[in-house]
This record gives structure tokens, sequence and C-alpha cells, in this order.
């Protein structure tokens, strides 16, 4: 049987305040690439990106967030979007009320306006870029 490179699945969660969208829940990642990041992770073998996504939040910010208030926003596959490899991101949307507290592999954990970035890790910018535009009541371009 031939041998495949493909790229690797991973989730990424934009969780926002139920009062006010344009306030992001961002990590500072504790391991390379450095720079803070939105919630997420590589999904484990046999989990469903849902899953994966519920549980990176847990994991790395201790909010329960509940994935009834998860949907879908973007798929994000540009082989560059990783300096690590070649990862393709399932992004969700999340909201929640909670307060977010460093676990895992993250540094800090707390919510930023979308107008008040930190220097952002991948290609984290580009995606909450989309999502103001989003907000703004424009539709996300396709991503390569």
């Amino acid at each position: 049987m031939p041998s495949y490179r493909n790229p690797t699945p991973t989730v990424d969660v934009i969780v926002h305040r139920p009062d006010d969208e344009r306030e992001v829940l961002l990590i500072e990642r504790a391991n390379p690439p450095h720079g803070w990041a939105l919630p997420g992770g590589f999904l484990d073998y046999g989990e469903f990106a849902l899953d994966g996504a519920v549980r990176e939040v847990l994991e790395e910010t201790g909010l329960d967030v509940s994935d009834t208030t998860y949907r879908l926003f973007h798929v994000y596959s540009d082989p560059d979007r990783d300096p690590r490899q070649h990862n393709l991101s399932i992004v969700f949307l999340a909201r929640s009320s909670g307060t977010p507290r460093a676990d895992d592999d993250a540094k800090a954990a707390r919510f930023h306006r979308l107008d008040a970035l930190p220097e952002l890790a991948f290609d984290h910018a580009t995606v909450l870029a989309d999502y103001a535009a989003f907000l703004a009541g424009e539709t996300p371009p396709p991503r390569r």
C-alpha cells in the first residue's frame, strides 16, 4: 500500500462574548510557535471535529463551552499556515460568558477586542480579519 502525505486536521475556535461578538478569546502559546492564538489544536484519531473543538477550548482555557453554542465558520488550508507542517484548520464560532484560565499548553488566556489584537501566531490574523468582515455582513472569501 502506498504512503500518502496529507494535511493534518486541526480545529480552532473563535470564542466570543454573548453580549459583544467583537471581544474574542485568545491564548498565549507556551510552546513554539509562540504568540497569541485562537484556542485549538490537533484532532485525536477517531474524534469528531466538533468534539475536538469543545475539548481544546476546555483544555486550554478551562471554559466548558456547550457544544450547542458552536457553529462552523470556515476552513483554512494554506500549506504555509503553520510553520511546523501542513495543517488544515476547521474553524468554529462559539460564545462564552465564563472567565478563562490558562491551562494545558497555554501561558495565558483572555478576551481581546478585535480592534486591539496582540501579535498572532499561525494565520489567525487572517482568520480574525475574516471574522470581522463576517460581523460587518460580508461573506469571508474562499481561502486556498
